[in-house]
């Protein structure tokens, strides 16, 4: 679990490529403190196992469901990456609830300054939108951001000089896709609501197919 708050920008120094997968190198400095191997630590939002490290890199396997899901298969070598270690019991919870697992990419469409922050604007498919809302909480590419706009198309968030200079969203291009991960609440909520319909369904289903039999 991680709070989306980005402790430093990771550095792609190698990766191995698979038919569909990846293990790939990266150095960094805070997040290997206190490391360990099989340590979790999310790298552009995706929760990823640490399998090696040493005093300046630390190296994960990236299975094909996380190739495909994710920005990870665009990386290269030299490219930033946002790293952040699993949250420890006690620590500050300063971002929200994020898993590491993402809903899918969205992409940059628009950057506008205004005064001291930086409006970014983000479109996404439908199947990412619809678990949106204005105010509510999103991670981008793992950083806890607030979302400050949204239509059925498009969301925006507002990034402070702090974020900017910490993350890497706005070192990003017009057009590149981003890691997005919806708050889990509505998604559950989407999930009992589903379930509990579909059981509901059936029933009715059952009870007519017996009453058609002449079973009841």
């Amino acid at each position: 679990m991680f709070t989306g708050l980005i402790e430093e920008i990771g550095i792609i120094q190698s990766i191995k490529r698979g038919v569909n997968s990846a293990q790939i190198s990266i150095k960094a400095n805070e997040v290997l403190k206190d490391i360990s191997v099989g340590d979790s630590i999310s790298t552009n939002g995706v929760c990823l196992t640490v399998i090696y490290f040493n005093k300046n890199e630390f190296v994960v396997d990236v299975m094909p469901e996380t190739m495909r899901r994710s920005n990870l298969k665009h990386l290269k070598n030299g490219n930033e990456v946002n790293l952040e270690r699993a949250l420890k019991v006690g620590d500050r919870f300063g971002g929200h609830i994020v898993s590491g697992h993402i809903d899918g990419m969205g992409t940059i469409s628009e950057f506008k300054e205004e005064d001291n922050a930086t409006w970014v604007t983000i479109k996404a498919c439908e199947k990412i939108m619809k678990y949106i809302i204005e105010k509510g909480s999103i991670a981008i590419d793992g950083t806890s951001l607030t979302v400050a706009y949204v239509d059925l198309e498009k969301f925006k968030v507002s990034i402070i000089p702090l974020t900017k200079n910490e993350t890497i969203l706005l070192r990003k291009k017009i057009g590149e896709e981003v890691n997005i991960e919806c708050d889990m609440v509505g998604k559950y909520i989407e999930r009992i609501s589903n379930f509990n319909n579909k059981e509901m369904n059936k029933s009715a289903l059952d009870i007519n197919f017996l009453k058609e039999n002449g079973f009841a």
